[in-house]
């Protein structure tokens, strides 16, 4: 089974460089380009989604101006079942949106891999009406087998700017054996990893060969960081709060 997990997860990284490569050089555009602008990129996601949103933040080699919605009842520690649950309350968002500092210019990247709880469409809907440029990443198998939860009947993928699928299996699990009822072993977390990865690596690239220095945490653990990384800081901290 490891040998074959490792080989799905391979194909699947090919299938999403080769099938995803015009909207994730997008995505990285519009980074650059909000970045550049004075702007900051927001990401959320319930349950497992939400490891995504913290898998960017203040992370070594990663961008500064990223603020990932962490709402603790959405998460796992608080109650999974509980999370589960709330995801699939229609208007749940509300509760939590509108305090956030979303603003016109802003990103904001939600990642669902169904595509089919209200509270994922809710944040990209409340997201969009505060002008920003809403980014999906979700499984287009996945959402289109499944009808939406939420009331408009909308998945994640029919109301944002820009859809980056992540090819999951329907249910995510990649492997399968005889001799166990449901398949297992998840695919969502590895690749999305790697697409939020690959699209920063892209937009940092693009705003260095535009002459914008671009704004990239150094380890902590290497000598001359914290300098670094607090003029980082300190720059953003009307906005992100580290």
């Amino acid at each position: 089974m490891i040998q074959q997990y490792f080989s799905e997860i391979t194909n699947l990284l090919a299938i999403v460089k080769k099938e995803e490569q015009e909207a994730l050089n997008h995505a990285a555009k519009k980074v650059a380009d909000v970045i550049q602008n004075g702007g900051i990129v927001h990401l959320f996601g319930c349950g497992h989604s939400h490891i995504l949103t913290e898998e960017v933040y203040y992370r070594a080699g990663g961008l500064v101006p990223i603020h990932p919605i962490l709402h603790e009842p959405l998460m796992l520690h608080e109650g999974a079942v509980r999370s589960s649950m709330l995801e699939r309350k229609n208007d749940y968002a509300k509760t939590f949106m509108e305090e956030q500092d979303i603003r016109k210019g802003d990103l904001v990247i939600v990642i669902s891999t169904s595509g089919r709880n209200p509270v994922p469409v809710d944040v990209a809907v409340l997201a969009k009406s505060k002008e920003a440029f809403v980014i999906g990443i979700t499984s287009m198998a996945y959402s289109s087998s499944q009808p939406s939860r939420h009331t408009s009947e909308r998945h994640l993928f029919d109301v944002v700017d820009l859809v980056i699928d992540n090819h999951a299996p329907v249910g995510d699990a990649l492997l399968s054996h005889d001799k166990v009822e449901v398949n297992f072993s998840p695919s969502s977390t590895v690749i999305g990893a790697t697409i939020l990865n690959a699209i920063f690596a892209e937009s940092i690239k693009q705003m260095a060969e535009n002459d914008y220095d671009p704004p990239v945490f150094l380890s902590g653990n290497i000598e001359g960081a914290d300098q670094h990384n607090r003029i980082l800081i300190d720059t953003y901290k009307q906005r992100i709060q580290l």
